[in-house]
């Protein structure tokens, strides 16, 4: 069994009015032992927000703004700025997050060089409705899920409703001379290889690619914990023994959905072969900060740092607070690793 160490909040909600309700699944950049925190915060009316807090090694704040570092600015995110994930390629820094204007939820990027000035460059996500999606899915050999969640979405919030594209974020480098875009198109996850951005800017690139989306799922629910759907966490971790992917699944219970933190391994040149996977929680929602909250027994993994072999790993606590866990990396790896407990979940 792996040891887990819950190591508390490391962010509450303030009385400021951009951050009065909440603080959630921040985007983490790590520099030495210097960890800069970028949060989404939300305000009173529900909106949300990115804030920003320095931290001096893995729990110590040392610096929070009182004001948004990224603010909503375009209709498309009029709602919302939410949970970003940040990846660098180069000496660029990519910041992702779902933008949310009251009825869609898709993912839009910025970049940056110093992590504090942010260009915007729009959104990245297939502007495909759901029907237009269901109507590909006929051709498709995918399960009834899918239509699940197309039904579920319209029924909320019309039948023009985009399809919800969320927890998207690139992989740290190029693979086999392409960018690997990690994206979650519920229930499961799924892997597109692309050229450039503007590739993503293409409704016709994004038909093709949900064509074959079969062949892009890279994970599925398989579990208990992950009955509902499963959807991405942090940015990947390369290791010599494979991209470490710790992301989140949803369990369905009569009482309520519960959130948690689940762990894979995959093929370093070829991420669609998974090569590892916990077929337990990594951790769940089991202390108070977790269980009652906005959201309650949520726990949403979207950050990590390292000091030697310890991983700390940054989540949304109930959807209320900031939380860190700490666990060994090299544990980590063993467990997903452990022949007596490995199955082929690989598709390619």
């Amino acid at each position: 069994m792996l040891n887990i160490k819950k190591l508390g909040v490391v962010l509450e909600p303030t009385n400021l009015a951009f951050e009065k309700k909440a603080v959630l699944n921040p985007g983490v950049w790590q520099e030495g032992n210097r960890i800069q925190m970028f949060y989404r915060a939300i305000a009173e009316d529900a909106c949300s927000t990115i804030g920003y807090a320095l931290l001096d090694g893995p729990t110590k704040v040392v610096e929070r703004w009182g004001r948004p570092i990224i603010n909503r600015e375009f209709s498309y995110e009029s709602k919302g700025i939410e949970d970003p994930r940040i990846v660098k390629i180069g000496k660029t820094f990519y910041i992702f997050y779902v933008a949310h204007d009251g009825k869609n939820a898709i993912t839009a990027y910025a970049t940056s060089k110093d992590l504090k000035t942010f260009e915007k460059k729009g959104i990245i996500s297939p502007l495909i409705p759901y029907h237009e999606f269901d109507k590909l899915n006929d051709d498709l050999r995918i399960k009834d899920s899918y239509s699940f969640f197309s039904s579920f979405f319209e029924e909320g919030a019309g039948k023009d409703v985009l399809l919800w594209h969320k927890d998207v974020f690139i992989f740290p480098r190029k693979i086999q001379g392409r960018y690997a875009l990690l994206q979650r198109v519920l229930p499961d996850m799924q892997i597109t290889f692309f050229d450039n951005f503007r590739q993503l800017k293409d409704k016709n690139f994004w038909l093709e690619q949900l064509r074959h989306l079969p062949d892009q799922v890279v994970l599925e629910n398989k579990h208990w914990f992950e009955s509902r759907n499963i959807g991405g966490g942090c940015p990947p971790i390369e290791t010599k023994e494979g991209w470490i992917i710790i992301f989140h699944g949803v369990e369905e219970t009569n009482k309520g959905r519960v959130y948690h933190a689940c762990a894979a391994l995959l093929d370093l040149e070829n991420p669609l072969k998974v090569i590892g996977r916990l077929h337990e929680p990594l951790f769940s929602p089991t202390e108070p900060w977790e269980a009652q909250g906005f959201v309650s027994n949520v726990v949403f993994p979207t950050g990590t740092a390292q000091f030697g072999d310890d991983l700390y790993i940054y989540y949304g606590a109930a959807d209320t607070r900031i939380a860190v866990a700490l666990v060994s990396l090299k544990e980590l790896l063993a467990e997903m690793q452990d022949p007596a407990k490995r199955h082929d979940y690989g598709k390619k």
